[in-house]
């Protein structure tokens, strides 16, 4: 039908159809691109995300809809999904789920090998689902989802959870077992001695996590969902502690006689043995610590100062990247390759991938990448085997390593595998991401020359690899010159020249048409070989203004050169993206720093900015001071408001950096940076140091306001609080060890978060121990003339051991 329209009627009665002078076929739509999975012929479908979408369930709905409609495929025409990235989400929540339940496993042997009873045991134990159903209906009731940062909050506050149960269980065991109370009236007692310190505890903790949910930008996000699942855990489990544990206390305990609390006999004799022995050693070590304040408060100034300058030189870093289970590699020719230039660097690359272990799939784009479009470049999307049946070797950084190696040899070819982003839309890449930027209006030739100035002094650095100009090279470029004047006098306008350059070259979409019930486009252009040769184009006819058409050649000249592909802008400034990585041994912190630095040998007028996951991890590093700062800030206004004085925060607050000294200590050991999971575990640990604080300097002080002095109160509330502290200590560093030691998706993730709050834990439970009497008793000489009067009547030697049964303070 197209070709029967008439284009002309002669005279004569002949007439010119459109088939007399074109060639007419249904074609694609376009030819730019090809697909081919593991080497063979493909038609490929991409489905993205929407940002308020849920993986999971856009993956199960496009696998419903794809089972659905292949019941009416052709029979010699199938489906795969050889590109997924809701793999690595299931098997990353799967692997924290078996954290979770590992950690509730340890939790309960550490409360059996304490309480040593069945029924004291389960009681702190019911309280974790409990409190993990209401975090979840909280979560919900908050817009979230279980997803691998709430189960990373849930993991931490499992060791949490049970804290405040076993303070509850642990002194009503106690009384009972000294004072014979039945459970009923040893529970109410109990109760009046530490309500007051479960509700100061719930708070502080409480409010330790609060300012991370205020936090802006992507790294406000993973905070927030911190935050939330923190909070509402921590106000559960108090909750739980206050009316169901007390409850449970009364009716499930049996009645123990006074002195026959703990087993004498057996494993749990030697246990009880072993821990009083400890016991006894800590209140004598107490008291010597007491009588020589000063020199421990100068060993902690030193201690702070270590801190100091050991966190300020860890390795900066944003997110660890794990293993997702995919990769993606570039492949990119010259700018003046041809298609089938491309296609044989891209066979090189699927022929070594179709030899390597732990691959799966390999989907190939060419015509397309992550830099641009065109005949030049390619990109694949690289599916690994299982985690289960792949080994280090084949770990996706090895995969990645291996291939960069491999194909650095092939010629005419850059050929880059890449990690995806810890976090996706933040860059295509596990690199830096970096923009070049022409601030001074220097001018194309002068921002490639800068660039590529840059590249080579970051190539040439210790710090850097990998360090390339994201984007397509030059490319080989046409120029018309056209005389404006023998145009004019031609009676052709510049739209004119247009529309027929277009039309033969580009090519010009008409209308729709149907066609075997769709509508199709109709596309006018010049036919191939019309337009091969730069030559083609001065032989196209241009109708000027009298209807008559001109040759281009008339009034128009070509000529080669080389120009840009590509023109990027970035805040308003013409840019060049500049993408790398940092060598082994150092992190993307060191990357950045070290990119500032030669950014800055630059001449003047050329600036830089940071986009993608690199802009997050400069926000989150500036901001990780302030969090902690506020963090403290709020520990402090909290337990002045609690205990109406400036002086037992203070107290509180000392303690503190204890547990920061073994966080960093033990993410030092392990090469692990500072980064926005580290961040999170110096929070937690902020709140888990005041909370042993809080422990031992209530009691203290509610001693005091008996009438007791000062030091035999401090050296009472830590005997009696010893057991206690020690047992949810151990607990804790239990319930984060299967984090610490994980392997499979997401292992890199739960090891940076679990090593150092578990190296922050046990600095709390071993120097705070020591250290929290000392400080209550600093600071109470220090701001209290009357604790001062009273240290000095205290004879030489009296501060000595544990007391004795009939006298609260034994003499030596």
């Amino acid at each position: 039908e197209f070709g029967a329209i008439v284009l002309r009627a002669n005279p004569d009665g002949s007439t010119v159809r459109l088939r007399d002078v074109a060639r007419i076929e249904i074609g694609g739509m376009g030819y730019q691109f090809t697909t081919r999975l593991n080497g063979k012929p493909t038609a490929g479908l991409s489905v993205l995300l929407a940002p308020t979408g849920n993986a999971l369930a856009t993956a199960s709905a496009v696998k419903a809809k794809m089972a659905e409609l292949s019941k009416f495929f052709p029979a010699n025409i199938k489906y795969e999904i050889p590109y997924d990235i809701t793999p690595v989400v299931k098997a990353s929540i799967e692997k924290v789920l078996h954290t979770l339940l590992e950690a509730v496993v340890l939790v309960f042997l550490v409360m059996f090998l304490f309480l040593q009873n069945f029924r004291y045991t389960i009681i702190p134990t019911i309280v974790v689902p409990v409190a993990l159903l209401g975090t979840c209906a909280t979560l919900l009731l908050m817009g979230y989802s279980i997803n691998m940062l709430t189960m990373f909050g849930m993991v931490l506050a499992i060791g949490i959870l049970v804290d405040d149960a076993i303070v509850v269980v642990e002194n009503v065991e106690r009384i009972m077992a000294e004072e014979g109370l039945p459970p009923k009236e040893a529970t109410r007692k109990a109760m009046s001695q530490i309500t007051g310190a479960i509700v100061g505890i719930t708070t502080v903790l409480a409010a330790v996590f609060v300012p991370m949910a205020f936090f802006p930008g992507s790294v406000g996000i993973i905070y927030r969902q911190f935050s939330i699942t923190m909070v509402s855990a921590i106000g559960f489990s108090a909750l739980m502690a206050l009316s169901l544990t007390p409850a449970l206390c009364a009716t499930m305990l049996k009645p123990v006689k006074a002195g026959h609390g703990h087993a004498r006999r057996g494993l749990f004799g030697l246990f009880n043995r072993a821990l009083d022995r400890t016991r006894d050693r800590y209140a004598r070590t107490v008291g010597w610590s007491l009588k020589r304040t000063g020199r421990l408060m100068a060993i902690y100034t030193i201690l702070l100062v270590g801190l100091g300058w050991a966190f300020v030189r860890m390795p900066a870093g944003f997110l660890p990247i794990d293993d997702q289970g995919f990769i993606t590699t570039d492949v990119q020719t010259p700018s003046d390759s041809s298609f089938s230039r491309t296609e044989a660097a891209v066979k090189a690359v699927e022929s070594y991938l179709a030899g390597r272990e732990g691959i799966q799939d390999v989907t190939f784009l060419t015509g397309f990448s992550f830099l641009g479009q065109g005949v030049n470049t390619a990109q694949a999307f690289i599916t690994l085997k299982d985690w289960s049946t792949r080994g280090p070797r084949d770990s996706a950084a090895a995969i990645v390593d291996d291939i960069n190696k491999t194909m650095a040899g092939v010629r005419d070819a850059r050929i880059s595998a890449l990690q995806p982003p810890p976090i996706d839309n933040l860059g295509n890449s596990s690199g830096f991401s970096f923009r070049l930027q022409d601030r001074g209006q220097k001018g194309y030739v002068a921002l490639r020359d800068a660039a590529n100035k840059l590249v080579a002094a970051a190539n040439a650095s210790a710090v850097l690899q990998k360090v390339y100009i994201e984007g397509l090279p030059e490319a080989p470029i046409i120029n018309l010159n056209i005389d404006r004047e023998k145009a004019s006098a031609f009676g052709i306008t510049f739209e004119d020249i247009n529309n027929t350059i277009s039309t033969n070259l580009g090519s010009n979409y008409i209308n729709d048409f149907p066609n075997r019930g769709r509508m199709q486009r109709v596309i006018v252009q010049a036919d191939s070989p019309d337009r091969m040769n730069p030559e083609d184009i001065l032989n196209y006819s241009v109708r000027n203004s009298a209807g008559r058409v001109v040759p281009l050649s008339s009034f128009a000249t070509v000529e080669w050169a080389r120009g840009p592909t590509q023109i990027v802008g970035f805040n308003y400034y013409p840019s060049v993206r500049i993408s790398g990585e940092a060598k082994p041994g150092f992190t993307s912190g060191d990357a950045i720093a070290e990119m500032e630095r030669l950014a800055g040998q630059l001449p003047r007028g050329f600036g830089y900015d940071w986009t993608g996951q690199s802009l997050q991890e400069k926000l989150s590093g500036s901001q990780a001071p302030f969090l902690l700062a506020l963090s403290v800030l709020v520990v402090f206004l909290c337990l002045a408001a609690l205990y109406e004085s400036w002086t037992i925060p203070l107290a509180v607050l000392l303690t503190i950096p204890l547990g920061l000294f073994g966080a960093v200590l033990a993410s030092t050991l392990r090469d692990m940076p500072n980064g926005v999971y580290f961040t999170v575990g110096l929070v937690t640990i902020i709140g888990l140091a005041a909370k042993d604080a809080i422990l031992i300097i209530e009691f203290a002080r509610d001693l005091r306001t008996q009438g007791k002095p000062l030091m035999e109160a401090t050296l009472e509330a830590c005997r009696l609080r010893f057991r206690p502290i020690v047992m949810t200590g151990l607990a804790f560093v239990c319930g984060v060890l299967p984090m610490v030691v994980a392997r499979g998706a997401g292992a890199q993730s739960q090891q940076a978060l679990g090593t150092g709050v578990m190296g922050g834990m046990i600095a709390v439970v071993i120097l705070a121990l020591l250290l929290v009497p000392v400080f209550f008793v600093w600071i109470q000489r220090l701001f209290s003339r009357a604790a001062r009067e009273e240290s000095r009547k205290v004879p030489a030697g009296e501060v000595y051991g544990p007391p004795a049964p009939a006298q609260t303070v034994a003499a030596e």
